[in-house]
């Protein structure tokens, strides 16, 4: 079943939503690089797998990877589809960049995902650290009662961020997971070359944070392995990471 969630969609292609296409060539003229399309589509797919009622997109961005879900969910706004993958009940968008978050309402409105979809213009490590404190101090009341930056638990996390900051994004993510929730993350790449080591008070260089944050990657799928599932799927651009939260 596992190998199943992981799969290409047979019945959708890698072909780019015309929205998530005309968003793809603003970012060209930013200079901003967008997660490689075969990444984009096979996100989608298993997306589509997922039965998810809380749903939560990490690294917004200027919308690219958010068009093609809202594609998924809701179609081509010009041609929706008769009978769309179920949604979710709720989709967060999470976006630090004001500016950005402008940019996503549009697409958001578009769409016409206003009751569902909701941009939450915070640092991730601010929304996880502030829905997790009242997870806990009001666990026992009512759901209605909890105000919670995310509706907790989440059932689908798609984390796109910067690499330096995807162990840590994930792991924070991965303890708000539902009993039978996904994570799907880039894989960071694997650093080469010697490094060397910080000289003591001096700043590391680049490729030696890229070694410390690609090990912290290592330490979390470790630990998270001895007691869930995990898969990784090769992809044109790199590697895909699906971890499930044991149910």
């Amino acid at each position: 079943m596992f190998g199943r969630l992981l799969s290409e969609g047979a019945e959708r292609d890698d072909a780019e939503p015309a929205i998530a296409a005309s968003i793809g060539e603003q970012m060209l003229h930013m200079n901003l690089l967008p997660l490689p399309r075969s990444m984009r589509a096979r996100i989608r797919d298993i997306s589509a797998r997922v039965p998810a009622s809380n749903a939560v997109l990490v690294g917004g961005g200027i919308g690219h990877l958010a068009a093609w879900l809202l594609d998924l969910w809701c179609g081509d706004p010009a041609d929706p589809p008769e009978q769309p993958p179920k949604r979710p009940d709720s989709f967060r968008i999470v976006e630090p960049g004001g500016r950005f978050g402008v940019i996503i309402d549009r697409l958001i409105r578009r769409h016409g995902a206003e009751s569902w979809t909701h941009v939450i213009a915070m640092p991730w490590q601010e929304v996880a650290a502030e829905s997790a404190s009242w997870s806990a101090a009001t666990a026992a009341l009512p759901k209605s009662a909890q105000p919670s930056p995310l509706p907790l638990p989440l059932d689908l996390v798609i984390i796109d961020m910067p690499e330096s900051e995807r162990a840590s994004a994930s792991s924070a993510a991965f303890e708000m997971l539902s009993p039978g929730g996904v994570l799907l993350v880039q894989e960071p790449e694997v650093p080469t070359g010697d490094v060397g080591v910080a000289e003591e008070g001096s700043e590391p260089t680049p490729a030696q944070m890229k070694v410390e944050s690609f090990n912290r990657w290592i330490d979390f799928v470790k630990q998270t392995s001895e007691s869930h599932s995990l898969g990784f799927v090769e992809l044109t651009g790199g590697s895909l990471a699906v971890l499930r939260r044991a149910t």
